[in-house]
């Protein structure tokens, strides 16, 4: 049967279990019956301010997030998540493209930006009295595929795209997310992705209440504060970034012990390196979970299993995802080990790009799979393994170099902390790859011995022309390397 609505089930849930806490974040922590109370709230306040059908949500990281988010759909409108880090112009851009004229945010957050969206009607959170319970009616019943959020692309090619979530998809999402953490009596979720992202909206908001797992919230990345969190919460399942991995790494006088309870430490958004896992590995006894997807399949399409310590690839689809690999030339499935343009189906696919037919209907192919533009291979396990994007496919000479080879051999070198390699025009051979670094906190190394490194590890016409080093590579929010900004400073 396919899924209905996203808040109904976790309403009902919360409903049967209004004592029980059910999230924490940096400020309090939230019973059931709290998280009701709050949604009703917002529900009211939506329908007494706006006959927009969309709501944007500007908060940090918190239980306040889906207080707002199920408010929302109890009173039968989608969410807009927005981005806190963007620039005022690429805020109010998104306001407009998405005709919102109502965003929920909170103070501290506004005061921390500097800067506030240009929507007609602004409500911070804590102005909101939250004592009494009002009465607003039934929530809203949601067919599978009305909208229940619109979540914008970075924007890494023009303007940034509202792609359509419907509730089909977040809550198919949630359910093929749970089924692979195989969630049982005892589980803690911990996180610190911004609720803005796909990943943070359904993995770390909405999976945790469908299944009844308890969440903790905390809004700032500060490694050595989250190890504390894992230890005190006796977290079990955390979903992070292969940066944010990187950065636990370096925490001083932790170990082990403090990740005692942890089972299941989930990275996604980017690809991990060994280099990475294998410290992680080694500093507090975990392996890495790997997982895959995007915000257009809201968003996981694969993760490893949690017994499965092997490396280099994504694991299966989860349950209901369905995977192809074709050559982009011609649309044809190659075999399996053999590299082509990854394409996917699935409830949890979008149902388009927010306004932008010409957009939404070239984002699927003639079968209705939804084209990744990320290149890789199916293994004969029926494994999925990234090698790259297409579009970022360096050419050398005819030869295609996958950026992420070269990332993953220099990110072996000790002294490299985060890569990023892109192509550089070339009268010869067309293009040469170069690459940026970024090192480790007091280490260094000189470029010829980087190259030399690489040398011993890579074909020769896979070795970068030239390296660059940078304080600080430039991230998205959740810290994934922007390639094109780094092609943008080649250019400068």
């Amino acid at each position: 049967m396919p899924p209905g609505s996203v808040h109904r089930p976790i309403l009902s849930r919360l409903l049967r279990y209004p004592t029980r806490v059910v999230a924490h974040d940096d400020r309090r922590s939230y019973k059931g019956a709290e998280l009701i109370a709050g949604a009703a709230h917002i529900a009211r306040l939506v329908k007494r301010t706006t006959n927009a059908p969309r709501v944007g949500l500007m908060l940090p990281t918190s239980g306040a997030f889906p207080i707002a988010a199920l408010g929302c759909w109890w009173a039968g409108r989608s969410i807009v998540p927005l981005n806190y880090l963007l620039t005022p112009d690429e805020l109010d851009y998104i306001v407009r493209d998405a005709e919102i004229d109502l965003v929920i945010t909170a103070g501290v957050l506004l005061d921390a930006t500097g800067h506030e969206p240009n929507a007609k009607t602004l409500v911070r959170m804590e102005d909101l009295n939250f004592k009494r319970v009002p009465f607003v009616g039934l929530p809203a019943d949601a067919d599978g595929e009305d909208d229940a959020a619109v979540v914008y692309t970075s924007g890494t090619s023009g303007r940034p795209k509202g792609v359509r979530q419907s509730h089909r998809a977040i809550a198919a999402n949630a359910r093929q997310g749970a089924d692979r953490f195989e969630f049982g009596p005892g589980d803690v979720m911990l996180g610190v992705l911004p609720q803005f992202h796909s990943y943070g909206l359904t993995h770390l908001t909405v999976t945790p209440l469908r299944a009844g797992v308890p969440v903790v919230y905390t809004a700032r990345f500060v490694p050595r504060r989250l190890v504390e969190l894992m230890r005190e919460q006796r977290a079990t399942v955390f979903v992070g970034t292969p940066s944010m991995y990187a950065a636990l790494c370096s925490v001083k006088k932790a170990g082990p012990e403090d990740l005692a309870t942890m089972r299941l430490p989930v990275s996604g958004s980017e690809p991990l390196s060994r280099a990475v896992n294998e410290r992680f590995r080694e500093k507090f006894g975990r392996h890495l979970v790997e997982g895959y997807g995007m915000t257009e399949m809201a968003p996981a399409t694969h993760c490893q299993r949690q017994d499965d310590v092997s490396f280099g690839h994504v694991g299966p689809p989860l349950p209901d995802v369905v995977q192809r690999v074709v050559d982009p030339a011609t649309g044809e499935e190659v075999g399996p080990g053999e590299d082509g343009e990854i394409r996917l189906d699935g409830p949890n696919k979008m149902t388009g790009y927010l306004g932008l037919d010409e957009a939404t209907a070239a984002a699927f192919d003639e079968k209705g799979f939804y084209r990744t533009g990320d290149q890789g291979r199916i293994n004969e396990d029926g494994t999925l393994s990234i090698t790259g994007r297409i579009k970022e496919l360096i050419i050398v000479a005819g030869e295609n170099v996958a950026p992420r080879e070269i990332e993953e051999a220099v990110e072996a070198h000790p002294a490299v902390k985060a890569s990023g390699a892109v192509g550089k025009a070339d009268d010869l051979r067309g293009e040469v790859p170069v690459l940026f670094v970024e090192f480790e906190e007091g280490a260094t190394a000189s470029e010829q011995e980087l190259i030399d490194f690489l040398r011993e590890r890579l074909a020769a016409f896979k070795v970068p022309k030239h390296v660059f080093v940078s304080e600080q590579l430039p991230r998205s929010p959740i810290g994934k390397v922007l390639r094109r900004a780094l092609k943008d400073r080649l250019a400068s």
